[in-house]
């Protein structure tokens, strides 16, 4: 560990999510990208970060009727999790799969929706936990360690 990531302050940041808010996948990322290079963290990571709570955020407005996200800053690590309320992923395995998607052809059209949004969000993840029940929502936790492996898309 570094001495600036021992000095990393504990942080958190919510951000809620409503239904087809497509905004705030990147403003969310945005914001929080900003906070972690003032803290002066490697450009390798805040990416990292950046590509998951973009995808994660995109997520949730394309899939459910609400949510919300947080991201926690640590001296070791950085985790960002989503918890919302929707359909569900009825099966997580096919879900990881890149190129597979459940998004409604007017969001196809619109450019979201090419399935790489839980791949993206496992390849730059140091550890990745979805629970999902069908009909009910889904939570989504993944940290990024300040030593970690290299994130390539």
């Amino acid at each position: 560990m570094t001495e600036m990531e021992a000095c990393t302050p504990q942080i958190t940041l919510d951000f809620p999510i409503g239904e087809k808010d497509f905004f705030i996948a990147g403003e969310s990322a945005s914001k929080v990208k900003k906070i972690l290079q003032q803290l002066g963290l490697k450009q390798d990571i805040v990416r990292k970060v950046a590509i998951i709570i973009y995808e994660a955020a995109m997520n949730v407005s394309i899939h459910a009727s609400h949510g919300q996200l947080k991201v926690r800053v640590d001296p070791e690590s950085i985790s960002v999790e989503t918890e919302d309320t929707g359909a569900g992923i009825p099966d997580i395995d096919l879900a990881m799969k890149e190129g597979y998607s459940t998004a409604p052809y007017e969001i196809r059209e619109m450019g979201f929706g090419a399935g790489m949004g839980l791949p993206n969000i496992k390849q730059c993840s140091d550890e990745l936990s979805i629970e999902s029940k069908v009909g009910k929502g889904t939570t989504l936790k993944a940290t990024v360690y300040f030593v970690s492996s290299t994130c390539v898309i």
